[in-house]
């Protein structure tokens, strides 16, 4: 492993960067990259290890600057390890458009396969072996991190001191399509709420989308920007920012050009930033994988089967909705609702940094994939763990979540109705000083 270390007013930064396999089933060869970043405090440097991994499932660990929140109350209690899972940050991040030229779709997803939560978890224990031998440490998970975590408990709990989660707690025995139902009835709910919030927002969004259903109007990225598209906005509603967000967006999105009305360069390029997958292409391909295996058989692109049992979210035009325009269903008073954190067959290929992948996303969705959890090593589980669920959230629903905590022994669930999904973002030194504290008076520390 290399090193590079450097100090940041009262912090040391310990960037490490080990190889580790691609494939750790040994089917493919080649070795690639991981980096994590360590950061101790003066005064600090004999407390435990903290890792965090992120949500995505494809995100980078946070570069904080300048330290605050979570990380700041986190450094006063433990040295902080942030690793860039694999395929992301400066953890040999992938991009769509070379794996696309390299590779054939099957070789593709056999490729992105290798990108799990399975491989992650390996590449954190040869990390921790590399950095303190057999010394369990501590971690803590925020949404796909959580996701993450309950894996870690389920294959190699001995490298586990305490678990701390937020916004993360999966299902570990249902099918991926019963996930995405109880997601839909939460964006709708959330999709109201803003509605409600912002009156004349619902009339100025249905204004766009009837104007994108007639004209052609293009991202920044080159596509069309379509009514489907548009209603991927609706991402963001699963923050607590999220309703807001859109109501500025959608404050003012025309302008005049020689006399007819168009979408203005503002909207655009905002719009195109929140739809492109660029940055992270990972998300897109892998989004519906992080589901797979609690239960028999694929995935099968669950959220766009899931969708077709609720009729509101329909698409005019598709065959799916009674409608076969935007104005004709506006005309007919239907509402305007945005979907989630959801990915959609279609959204591979309309979208220019997915298209390279879109048949080997239509590959992984065939996939059988293992389970990442073991039931009976959860109910066997010893390792001290807690975590924040929220009523509220659109992303991971509290129901499902709260099944699981039921299935891990000594994992103690905290229900708040308080925050969104980005809970940890807004208020995380709550949320880890109160997981910390039940974890350590279990432990005994």
């Amino acid at each position: 492993m290399e090193t590079d270390t450097y100090r940041i007013a009262a912090d040391t930064y310990l960037d490490h960067r080990m190889s580790v396999p691609l494939d750790r089933s040994g089917a493919l060869p080649g070795t690639i990259t991981l980096f994590s970043r360590e950061i101790v405090r003066h005064g600090k440097e004999n407390a435990p290890r903290l890792v965090f991994f992120q949500g995505g499932p494809g995100s980078p660990a946070p570069r904080p600057e300048p330290v605050s929140g979570w990380i700041d109350w986190a450094l006063d209690h433990y040295r902080v390890v942030l690793i860039d899972q694999r395929g992301t940050g400066a953890s040999d991040p992938l991009d769509a458009a070379v794996i696309g030229d390299e590779r054939d779709p099957q070789a593709q997803a056999d490729f992105l396969s290798c990108f799990r939560a399975d491989s992650i978890i390996d590449d954190a224990e040869d990390l921790r072996r590399t950095l303190q031998e057999d010394e369990p440490w501590h971690v803590l998970g925020q949404s796909y991190g959580g996701f993450i975590n309950t894996a870690y408990l389920s294959r190699a709990p001995h490298g586990l001191a305490s678990v701390m989660i937020t916004a993360g707690l999966p299902s570990v025995t249902r099918h991926a399509i019963d996930t995405y139902r109880a997601t839909w009835q939460l964006t709708e709910k959330r999709n109201a709420a803003m509605y409600r919030t912002f009156p004349g927002l619902a009339q100025r969004v249905w204004d766009v989308a009837v104007h994108l259903d007639e004209h052609d109007e293009r991202l920044a990225t080159g596509e069309r920007l379509t009514a489907a598209r548009l209603r991927m906005l609706g991402l963001v509603l699963g923050y607590s920012y999220g309703p807001q967000s859109l109501h500025f967006l959608f404050e003012n999105p025309f302008v005049t050009i020689n006399g007819q009305k168009r979408l203005s360069s503002r909207f655009l390029l905002q719009t195109s930033d929140r739809l492109t997958f660029g940055p992270n292409p990972l998300y897109g391909v892998l989004h519906e994988t992080i589901y797979a295996g609690t239960a028999p058989g694929p995935t099968n692109w669950a959220a766009h089967r899931a969708r077709a049992e609720f009729p509101q979210f329909a698409l005019p035009g598709t065959g799916e909705s009674p409608f076969a325009t935007e104005r004709e269903a506006r005309g007919a008073g239907a509402d305007f609702l945005f979907s989630g954190e959801h990915v959609f067959p279609w959204q591979m290929r309309e979208d220019p940094a997915l298209a390279p992948l879109a048949e080997a996303a239509d590959l992984l969705a065939t996939r059988n994939f293992d389970s990442l959890y073991d039931s009976a090593a959860l109910a066997e589980n010893t390792v001290p763990a807690s975590g924040w669920i929220y009523w509220d959230d659109m992303f991971v629903p509290a129901t499902l979540s709260l099944e699981t905590a039921e299935q891990i022994a000594s994992f103690e669930p905290i229900m708040t109705n308080d925050y969104h999904h980005d809970g940890l973002r807004a208020d995380g030194a709550k949320l880890l000083e109160r997981m910390h504290a039940l974890n350590s008076r279990r432990t005994g520390s």
